[in-house]
């Protein structure tokens, strides 16, 4: 009687194809987690963007319309006014944003700057990089 060869898989190879497989399988979760925090990162962006835009929109209120008051653009004095009234809307406890030294400012007579720089919190690592910034004219009337 002759003995044939073992057929099939033997624990060994089980063994390794379950390691195989469990390091696919970490690959994919890493992968979901740095899509995750990319979404994260571009939704942070956006709510700067609106945010630049919101310090520009509180410029614009500030100009009068009415020909009995004609008024230039917002002057130094009144920035930090419509400084502090957009830094508490965007940043601080409660708010999508935490504030890094984030600045709005007159550049020159009807010209702004708005840089934003925000601290990411959520993730261990954090997007790092430049301030975004934001410049923009208002007209003179």
């Amino acid at each position: 009687m002759q003995r044939h060869a073992q057929s099939g898989f033997t624990l060994l190879e089980a063994l390794i194809a379950v390691l195989v497989l469990s390091i696919g399988l970490l690959g994919v979760a890493a992968m979901q987690l740095r899509a995750l925090q990319s979404a994260h990162m571009g939704y942070q962006r956006a709510v700067v963007s609106l945010a630049a835009i919101d310090a520009q929109e509180r410029a614009w209120a500030e100009l009068s319309l009415s020909e009995s008051d004609p008024k230039s653009c917002p002057d130094a004095s009144m920035m930090p006014y419509i400084r502090g009234a957009w830094l508490s809307e965007w940043f601080g406890v409660g708010r999508v944003l935490t504030n890094a030294g984030s600045t709005f400012n007159r550049a020159s007579e009807c010209e702004y700057t708005v840089s934003i720089e925000w601290q990411e919190t959520r993730y261990s690592i954090g997007e790092t990089g430049d301030a975004f910034v934001y410049q923009f004219r208002l007209p003179e009337l």
